[in-house]
């Protein structure tokens, strides 16, 4: 299954990309593919290993080989660090003969910092002078980023959930469509339908899909329509910040039923992100003060696991958190704090092999029937063990 493809992370031990290869059929250690050597200076020089007594294939010793290159941020190193060492990998694969270059990037750097100071292709062609100023001298960093990642030797982007529709068309762009923005619906569909996180009702009647703002409304619709539940309402709030810690939320007219209609119900608010957990909480607390459901959870693709965070999260208006691990931390049961009593994290990388395997026309009936993701929680959340599922 995995003849001709190399996988490696940017640290050693990168337990994502562990992962990855494991799910991908990878025979062997993925440390014994690459030596990510740090000179004394501190400048990374990754080698590639290959037969020490074979001088006819030197410079080519992965001709022909799809190099995968799974890139995590971690709280022991800097996304900036991360970024050079994907880099100077893939200048390394492709120096050294491969046939094509992935990286698998669940949490996209620099995507916040999509826009500068300048219209950039047909998208921002209506920006005005006063939105533009918002970025004067400021870099298009996430541009510079695409770049730099081409010009370096990557061919192929995956990522996970990137809201950001500017990054998504810079990206397709600059990598000539062959970007690939996974988002998770089906994973939390699956999930939602499969375990009791919820009680769901009769097709759907007594759940609720709120979308925080009207940015997180696509993944919300997505999530809605995977579930396939045709009595599950949706919810759309308006947000506006009112302090740099601070917001107010107000129903938006594209919502389905009205506040009211919560009562007594599962309510899930899903989103792109969290960093400090002031927009979720006063969501939630929103919600719950106005219409009493019976259960408020949040579903979150990407969590920063900071004090902060941690400390808002825990608030008695959420009753359960569902996130991913786009960024691995978060299974840490320190990185987790008390939040790891209502936390679930849904692990991806099967779920992104396959995808891979679909991607390369490579053999995935292995996954068919079968669990396409794994479930991990900490024993102190009183719905563990996690679920077993086939299907």
């Amino acid at each position: 299954m995995s003849d001709g493809i190399v996988v490696t992370g940017t640290f050693t031990d990168d337990s994502f990309a562990m992962d990855v290869a494991q799910f991908l059929g990878v025979r062997g250690d993925i440390a014994d593919e690459v030596s990510l050597k740090t000179y004394a200076n501190s400048e990374f020089c990754p080698r590639y290993i290959s037969d020490i007594e074979n001088f006819e294939r030197v410079g080519s010793y992965l001709e022909g080989k799809v190099v995968i290159i799974c890139s995590v941020s971690l709280s022991t190193r800097s996304r900036n660090d991360c970024a050079m060492r994907n880099m100077i990998l893939a200048r390394a694969a492709k120096d050294n003969g491969a046939k094509r270059v992935v990286l698998i990037e669940p949490d996209l750097f620099y995507s916040a910092q999509d826009r500068g100071a300048y219209r950039f292709g047909e998208i921002e062609k209506d920006r005005d002078i006063s939105d533009l100023k918002k970025f004067d001298g400021q870099a298009f960093t996430s541009l510079l980023y695409a770049k730099l990642l081409k010009e370096a030797g990557v061919d192929t982007i995956i990522t996970v959930h990137n809201h950001s529709v500017n990054v998504e068309i810079l990206f397709r762009d600059i990598f000539e469509g062959d970007f690939h923005n996974l988002v998770p619906a089906e994973i939390y569909a699956h999930y939602i339908k499969t375990s009791d996180f919820v009680q769901i009702g009769k097709n759907g009647d007594n759940l609720v899909i709120v979308s925080p703002d009207k940015g997180a409304a696509p993944f919300g619709n997505r999530v809605r329509e995977a579930l396939a539940l045709p009595n599950c309402k949706r919810i759309i709030l308006d947000k506006k910040r009112t302090g740099e810690r601070e917001v107010s939320m107000n129903l938006n007219p594209a919502s389905e039923v009205d506040i009211d209609y919560l009562t007594g119900k599962d309510v899930i608010i899903l989103d792109d992100m969290v960093r400090t957990g002031s927009t979720i909480v006063e969501c939630c607390e929103h919600l719950k003060n106005k219409a009493h459901p019976r259960r408020v959870c949040f579903g979150v693709t990407h969590f920063y696991s900071s004090p902060e965070a941690r400390e808002k999260l825990n608030s008695p208006f959420i009753d359960e958190i569902m996130t991913t691990n786009t960024l691995p931390d978060i299974l840490n049961r320190d990185c987790q704090g008390r939040l790891r009593r209502k936390m679930v994290v849904l692990k991806l990388g099967q779920w992104i092999a396959r995808y891979v395997l679909r991607m390369f026309d490579r053999d995935y009936s292995a996954f068919l029937g079968k669990q396409f993701y794994m479930v991990d929680m900490s024993s102190k959340n009183p719905r563990w063990p996690p679920p077993s599922f086939s299907k």
